[in-house]
């Protein structure tokens, strides 16, 4: 499940090279005595802190920066001690040591104390300074804020002890001789030191985001979090109340402080784990697990504060050795992009989308003999290092030094969707696994287009859709949503990102996950304010809430079905319809840029208006509920956001059209219709129409040329009678570029010709009345006659001698063409005919009126002159 890239590795990294320049200078060949190295710290711009016993019995603290790959030494303590904390200032001027007392040996720190902190100069080594001497372990931590200045005079240390509270010493700096950096008047540095928080059972540092958590108990667990910013200020942007059992914690609990050796021997059992984890774009998970106890499950909790919730698992374990393997066990929690792992070792692995949370189905589980979590060849001894960007999760593995970067395993995941086929499994228990896994692959991992064409093979090789989801549907709208989910966290809830919300009744399999129970708590209480991320946070929070109460705010395809059976009906352009043919202007502008060298399956070569107006249609109705939900991502980000996302549509269904065209070695011949299709062809036109069934099943539109190609495949395929049977269901729609060419190449033979005639009487008039001149057929020409005589008939008579005469007049349909002739000619001589008698007083209108009629019979035959 997960594949682990190695970083890091201190014997290879660290370790040779030390032994390497400690023959140098102790003057020997070889220089093999045990160095004893161990990570102590790992600070923000990634320089790794260490410390080793030397060859004269004394201890030494190193960095290795990662950037460089190189190695050096920092500070050498005349004797053998213990280093728990350690921690280097960004300028490589200051570094803070907390040394443990060495119970095991002859001597003791003076004063006797469990630890004693210092302060040193090592830029040049010039001065010490004690900052405590304490009976409870001290974390020490400085700040790395990100400055313009090139020379920073100043340093600000974190001081966090085991008795509950933590100190920030402000650290003036001077510089003589115009390179040595030291502390200005150290005397002064307990005065330069203020109490920024008291009485914390539970602390957690995130460097890459200067962001210190921690967690009180008075009435209520109550988790807050420090903000430091660069200015060198800090302000509590987070107070979230937490349910947790009644005393939680046995002994303070330091979470991502440095690697404290010599505490890790004496472990106290944990009575709960917790963690806090972070992403740039504004989520925020706070997860928390309990021990097993009597009963043989693990209770884990996720508050997801970007979503307004926490939701609680309970894992049925299942195993009467749990006892002997381990006593109270804790998960791992991992985060991974917007995943969080939580894995047990030789149990469980169950991987959460943070993201898309509502159904378990979205989320991946393995246990028993399914667990295949990659992480068998690290030690038990594993910790989580939090970064800034948790695109993959950093697992440090104290027993061998070496830290790898984790990250899911695309292979692994194909490999779930591909063992697991309709024909192989036809039930649906493995379905949650398949969706989960298809999700995963698509949007996580999505950017990488040769996977996205191992996932169109898979499609190709599994057209028929699953019983529990149509794997079309989710390809397409997983794929889409990708584009957009790193705009805005609150576009999980208003974008279409799985066809399963749209089942009337989803199926039970996708919403139950075997042996695990989830319970899910809605709108928790939190606080916030800052800015930068927090003002995301808070704004994703707020929206969430706001989406919570209105109902159905995702995008659905009833916002576009209704209207675009209405303008399908209209035939006159209208101000509307010019406004849809602007918005699919800009859309297939931006797939021309796109695949300007791909021309593998004709499409965007024709004229096709019906989806020209659905693609037209489908942005204006994004576009519209996106600015109704989301005003705050402006409208000009908003509609290039939704042009891009039709725009991607189209190209999806390009590529799955092209990835089964190649697999089955399609060529140009396949257009010809006056050839039977083959085998190969027929698995194109039933994939074609698979996706025909999930586009029209979304509402969403089909590229200009689809049509018209599913057509050709069909009339190859399928015999004529199953093929007139498609289109008088609505599964096949007639194209004027199709029906042109089936009037032109197919010959006159009977079976053609029949088929001619049928497709004929189903075409509508406009486009009826432009086919029939490609057609050289006695039928044909009979009636291109009837529409010219009728076009002649109809014309109004533009040159009427007497002028015109503003008169209301019958309208005639030519159902008998001489009859309707010669009524036309006398209406026009009756209407004529008034102009010149129309100052005249004397007029006899019934003698007219008489002799019309007279010359109409005589006209007519009735009657002789």
């Amino acid at each position: 499940m997960l594949k682990l890239q190695p970083k890091f590795d201190l014997h290879s990294d660290v370790v040779s090279d030390i032994l390497r320049k400690e023959a140098l200078v102790c003057r020997v060949k070889d220089y093999s005595s045990a160095v004893d190295t161990r990570i102590l710290n790992i600070e923000r711009d990634g320089v790794i802190l260490y410390s080793w016993k030397g060859a004269t019995e004394t201890t030494r603290i190193g960095k290795y920066d990662s950037n460089t790959k190189q190695n050096k030494l920092l500070y050498s303590f005349d004797k053998q001690v213990c280093v728990s904390s350690c921690s280097l200032n960004k300028e490589e001027t200051l570094l803070a040591v907390s040394l443990a007392q060495n119970t095991t040996g002859g001597e003791r720190l003076k004063p006797i104390s469990k630890c004693l902190t210092l302060l040193i100069e090592i830029s040049p080594i010039n001065n010490t300074k004690v900052l405590k001497a304490v009976d409870c372990r001290v974390k020490v931590q400085f700040l790395h804020q990100e400055t313009d200045r090139r020379s920073v005079l100043e340093s600000h240390l974190l001081l966090l002890t085991e008795d509950g509270y933590v100190d920030l010493y402000h650290v003036l700096l001077t510089k003589q001789e115009g390179y040595r950096v030291v502390m200005a008047n150290p005397e002064r540095l307990p005065k330069l030191v203020e109490r920024i928080v008291e009485d914390f059972s539970w602390v957690q540092w995130d460097g890459h985001t200067q962001r210190l958590y921690y967690l009180t108990h008075k009435d209520k667990f109550l988790l807050r979090c420090l903000q430091f910013y660069s200015n060198h200020n800090f302000e509590t942007v987070l107070e979230l109340p937490l349910e947790l059992p009644a005393n939680p914690f046995r002994t303070v609990k330091f979470v991502n402080l440095g690697f404290d050796h010599y505490h890790m021997d004496r472990p106290e059992k944990e009575l709960i784990r917790m963690e806090v984890f972070t992403d740039t774009i504004g989520s925020m998970c706070v997860c928390c697990s309990q021990p097993v106890k009597d009963k043989q499950e693990l209770i884990y909790t996720l508050v997801l504060v970007h979503k307004n919730c926490s939701k609680t698992f309970r894992v049925s374990l299942g195993s009467d050795q749990l006892q002997q393997k381990t006593t109270q066990p804790h998960p791992l929690f991992i985060p991974i992009g917007y995943y969080i792992l939580v894995y047990l070792q030789d149990y469980f692995l169950h991987c959460i989308n943070t993201r898309q949370q509502e159904m378990l189905c979205h989320s991946l589980f393995f246990s028993g003999q399914n667990l295949n979590s990659g992480l068998q060849c690290l030690s038990a001894n594993i910790k989580v290092l939090h970064a800034e960007e948790q695109s993959c999760g950093s697992l440090l593995d104290l027993a061998s030094g070496k830290i790898h970067d984790a990250d899911l395993s695309p292979a692994y995941l194909l490999q779930i969707l591909q063992s697991d086929t309709p024909s192989k499994c036809p039930s649906s228990k493995a379905d949650p696994q398949r969706l989960a896994a298809l999700h995963c692959l698509l949007v996580y991992m999505g950017n990488d287009p040769n996977l996205e064409l191992k996932i169109i093979q898979w499609l190709c090789d599994n057209v028929n859709a699953f019983e529990s989801f149509d794997q079309i549907q989710e390809f397409i709208l997983a794929s889409l949503y990708r584009i957009s989910y790193e705009k805005s966290l609150s576009l999980d809830k208003v974008l279409p990102y799985s066809s399963v919300f749209d089942k009337k009744e989803v199926p039970v399999c996708l919403l139950k996950v075997p042996g695990v129970l989830c319970t899910t708590e809605m709108h928790i209480e939190c606080v916030l304010k800052g800015k930068g991320f927090w003002t995301e946070l808070q704004w994703n929070t707020e929206r969430t809430k706001y989406l919570d109460a209105v109902p159905n705010p995702r995008y659905r395809p009833s916002h576009v079905q209704r209207e675009w059976n209405k303008l399908r009906s209209e035939r006159r352009p209208s101000s509307l319809m010019n406004h849809m043919e602007e918005n699919t202007k800009k859309v297939l502008s931006m797939v021309d840029t796109w695949c300007l060298d791909k021309k593998l399956v004709p499409l965007f070569q024709e004229e096709d208006h019906h989806q020209r107006v659905l693609i037209g249609l489908t942005v204006d109705k994004l576009r519209e509920h996106l600015n109704r939900h989301l005003p705050r991502l402006g409208k000009k980000k908003i509609d290039s956001l939704v042009v891009s996302y039709v725009a991607k549509l189209l190209e999806l269904i390009r590529h799955m059209l092209e990835s089964v065209w190649l697999k089955n070695n399609l060529g140009t011949h396949v257009l010809c219709l006056t050839q039977q299709g083959s085998p190969a062809e027929w698995s194109v036109f039933h994939f074609m129409f698979r996706i025909l069934e999930a586009t029209r099943g979304l509402c969403l539109p089909l590229p200009p040329g689809y049509h018209t190609l599913l057509a050709v495949f069909a009339v190859r395929c399928l015999p004529h009678h199953t093929f007139l049977q498609y289109i008088d269901h609505g599964f096949l729609q007639l194209t004027e570029t199709f029906v042109s060419r089936l009037m032109t190449d197919l010959d006159n033979s009977d079976a053609n010709e029949r088929l001619k005639f049928s497709i004929l009487k189903r075409l509508p008039q406009p486009m009826e009345q432009r086919i029939y001149h490609m057609w050289d057929h006695p039928v044909s020409s009979a009636s291109i006659s009837r529409n010219y005589v009728r076009t002649l008939l109809e014309k109004p008579n533009r040159n009427k001698r007497f002028g015109s005469v503003s008169r209301d007049k019958p309208s005639f349909r030519p159902e008998f063409l001489p009859l309707t002739y010669l009524a036309k000619i006398l209406s026009d001589i009756e209407e004529q005919a008034l102009n010149p008698f129309e100052e005249q007083e004397n007029v006899d209108a019934r003698f007219v009126e008489e002799t019309a009629l007279k010359q109409s019979l005589i006209l007519l035959g009735f009657e002789e002159k």
